[in-house]
C-alpha cells in the first residue's frame, strides 16, 4: 500500500462528536487557551492551523510524529494545515533546559529544511479544498531588518513575560544561563504565528507541551498586533510508565528517516512496548477506533501472553510511516529470527537491520560456534559455550548444532549467519 493510499484508508472515529472529544480521549490535549472557544471556532466550518518543525537534525522523530497525527486528525475533521518549517528559528535554536544548543551552519540547515517538507507531506493529504501547505518560516523572516523586528514585533513582548517562560526560567538559574539568541526565539515562533494569521487566516497553533511558552507568544502577539483572539493547545509530553522519556534508548532517538532507524528495529521498538504503555500508544499512534483500542485493552488484561495489542501497535506505526512492504518484511524477519520461519527467506536488508541491532562480530564460515558465542556475549566463556551446545540449546541459522567443533558453515546471502542461544538470546555473525 503506497503512502498515499495509507492517508485515504485513515478515518476519525465517528462514535465521537467531534474531532475535540476524539482528541481529549486519545490523550491529546495537555494544556490548551480555551477550549470552550476553540470547540465553538471549529463547529463554525474549516479553519486554518498550524504546527512548526525545527530542522535541528536530518529527519523528524517519535515526538514530532505525535504532532504530524494530531494535524492529520484535524485535517480528516475537514481543517486546513499548515505545516511549517522553521528555516529561520532553526538557525536560532530553541532553548533546552538545560544548556546552549550547538549551531548548526546554514547549508546543513537548508538541507535539512528540505528534507523535513518531505517527510511532513507523506503524513497530510494535499488534496482537496484543505490540502496542506508547507511553509517555511525563513521567506518572511529574512526579509526583515533588525530595526523593523524590533520596532514592529519586539515592541509588543514584555521581558518580565518573556523570562517566566519555563526553559528561560531554568536556564537563567542554571550555570549555563541563557544567550541572547535562545532569548529571542519565542519572539520568531510568535510572529511566525502573527504572519500566519495575516496570509493563511490561521487561528489554531498545536505543539508540545513544552512549547507551551512559544506557543502563547502567538497568541499574545496576535491579540496585541490585530485585537484578535486564536487558539493553542500543546500535547502531552509521552513518556514512558516507570517515568522514562519515551523514544529514547541510551540517548537515541527513534527516528522516522529508514536510514537512521531501520524498520525492523522500528518494529521492534513498538511490539516491546509494556502492557502498562501499550494502550495509550495505540491511543495516540494509530487510527484504530475506540472499539478497537478498548478490545486490545481487555486482551492486555485476559490474555497478555499472546501480546496481541503490542503487535497491532507495532503493525499499524511501522505500515504508516514505512508501509506496508517493509512492514511484513520486519515481522517476517523477527518471525524467522525466533525459529518461526525460514531465516533464507528473509529479504537481505530486513536481515542486515535485524543482525545490525543484535550483538554481533566478524567473522566467516569458518568461524567456530564457540567463538561466535562468546564473542557476540551470547555466553561469558569457551566452557559455557561447549557446555550450552552440549545440552542441545544452540542454533545457527535456526538449525540445532550437536558438535562442539561445529562452525558457522553457510552464510545467508553470502554474507550472515544467526547464533541463538535457547530461545529468545541472539547474536550475529557479519562477514567481510
Amino acid at each position: 500500500m503506497s503512502p498515499s493510499s495509507i492517508l485515504d484508508a485513515q478515518r476519525n472515529d465517528d462514535t465521537f462528536d467531534g474531532v475535540l472529544d476524539e482528541l481529549q480521549w486519545r490523550g491529546l490535549i495537555a494544556v490548551s487557551t480555551d477550549l470552550g472557544a476553540l470547540q465553538h471556532t471549529l463547529e463554525q466550518g474549516m479553519i486554518t492551523y498550524y504546527c512548526g518543525f525545527d530542522p535541528t537534525a536530518p529527519s523528524l522523530h517519535l515526538g514530532n510524529l505525535v504532532q504530524l497525527l494530531t494535524m492529520r486528525r484535524l485535517q480528516l475533521a475537514g481543517h486546513h494545515p499548515l505545516g511549517l518549517v522553521g528555516g529561520a528559528t532553526g538557525l536560532i535554536g530553541d532553548p533546552k533546559p538545560t544548556a546552549e544548543r550547538t549551531l548548526n551552519d546554514k547549508e546543513t540547515v537548508a538541507r535539512w529544511v528540505e528534507y523535513l517538507k518531505g517527510q511532513i507531506a507523506r503524513f497530510l493529504s494535499a488534496d482537496g479544498p484543505n490540502g496542506v501547505s508547507i511553509v517555511n518560516n525563513l521567506d518572511w523572516t529574512s526579509q526583515l531588518s533588525a530595526i523593523d523586528l524590533l520596532r514592529d514585533i519586539g515592541k509588543n513582548f514584555r521581558v518580565n513575560s518573556m523570562l517566566a517562560k519555563d526553559a528561560v526560567s531554568a536556564r537563567l538559574n542554571s550555570e549555563a544561563g541563557i544567550s541572547y539568541t535562545e532569548f529571542s526565539y519565542q519572539v520568531l515562533q510568535g510572529m511566525d504565528f502573527l504572519e500566519l494569521y495575516r496570509r493563511f487566516g490561521c487561528v489554531l497553533q498545536t505543539g508540545g507541551q513544552d512549547q507551551w511558552g512559544n506557543l502563547t507568544a502567538g497568541t499574545d502577539l496576535i491579540r496585541k498586533a490585530e485585537g484578535a483572539s486564536v487558539h493553542a493547545f500543546g500535547t502531552p509530553l509521552i513518556t514512558n510508565s516507570d517515568g522514562t522519556k519515551f523514544g529514547k534508548s541510551e540517548g537515541n532517538a527513534v527516528w522516522l528517516d529508514p536510514t537512521l532507524t531501520s524498520p525492523y528495529a522500528f518494529y521492534q521498538f513498538w511490539v516491546n512496548t509494556s502492557d502498562e504503555d501499550v494502550i495509550e500508544r495505540l491511543k495516540v499512534f494509530t487510527f484504530l477506533t475506540r472499539a478497537e483500542i478498548m478490545r486490545l485493552q481487555q486482551a492486555v488484561a485476559t490474555e497478555p501472553y499472546k501480546r496481541e495489542a503490542q503487535r497491532a501497535l507495532a503493525f499499524e506505526v511501522t505500515s504508516l510511516v514505512h508501509g506496508l512492504d517493509e512492514t511484513r518484511a520486519a515481522i517476517a524477519a523477527s518471525a524467522a529470527l525466533f525459529g518461526d520461519g525460514d531465516l533464507a527467506d528473509v529479504d537481505v536488508s530486513a536481515l542486515a537491520a535485524a543482525i545490525d541491532a543484535l550483538p554481533n562480530t566478524a567473522g566467516d564460515a569458518d568461524l567456530s560456534v564457540v567463538d561466535a558465542l562468546t564473542r557476540t556475549g551470547l555466553v561469558s566463556s569457551l566452557s559455557e559455550a561447549r557446555r550450552a551446545i552440549t545440552q542441545g540449546g544452540v542454533y545457527v541459522n535456526n538449525a540445532k548444532v550437536d558438535a562442539v567443533d561445529a562452525t558457522i558453515g553457510v552464510l545467508l546471502h553470502g554474507k550472515f549467519a544467526i547464533v541463538r542461544r535457547g530461545k529468545k538470546t541472539l547474536g550475529g555473525v557479519i562477514s567481510g
